[in-house]
């Protein structure tokens, strides 16, 4: 019989929460783990180690058999690796800081662009200004 696990943690508003997924055979289940805050990986191994016999797993849905294929190890690695790249900014306070920044961004992109008309706008008026002078003849 194959067996396979997956374990995932995501965050799901306002938690951090674990899936972890187990297909025995034909057999597929899943327990949803909530832990608060976000978990480092040493507590994910304590817990996982502490509770593994107490999961509380969904009913068992039938899959269909497919055929297993063996992948190249460096494939293996590729994918996991595009998978990390995948994961955002870790937590909530890390994703705030971050919506902050690009919004100072934005303000100072607005600002600066603001002073520099102006200051063409300042420029353009001195030339008028000389222009009617020297017409003047002064």
């Amino acid at each position: 019989m194959i067996y396979k696990g997956i374990f995932t943690v995501l965050f799901e508003n306002p938690f951090w929460i674990g899936l972890y997924e187990r297909i025995e055979g034909e057999r597929y289940e899943v327990c949803k783990i909530t832990f608060g805050t976000e978990p480092k990986d040493y507590e994910v191994y304590d817990y996982w180690l502490a509770n593994c016999d107490k999961l509380q797993f969904s009913q068992p849905i039938k899959i269909e058999k497919t055929e297993e294929r063996k992948t190249n190890p460096k494939r293996v690695q590729r994918e996991i690796n595009h998978q990390l790249q995948k994961k955002g900014i870790g937590t909530k306070a890390q994703q705030a800081l971050k919506a902050q920044h690009e919004q100072v961004k934005i303000e100072r992109k607005t600002q600066s662009r603001e002073e520099k008309e102006d200051e063409k706008e300042r420029q353009f008026i001195l030339k008028q200004e000389k222009k009617k002078a020297k017409h003047k003849g002064k």
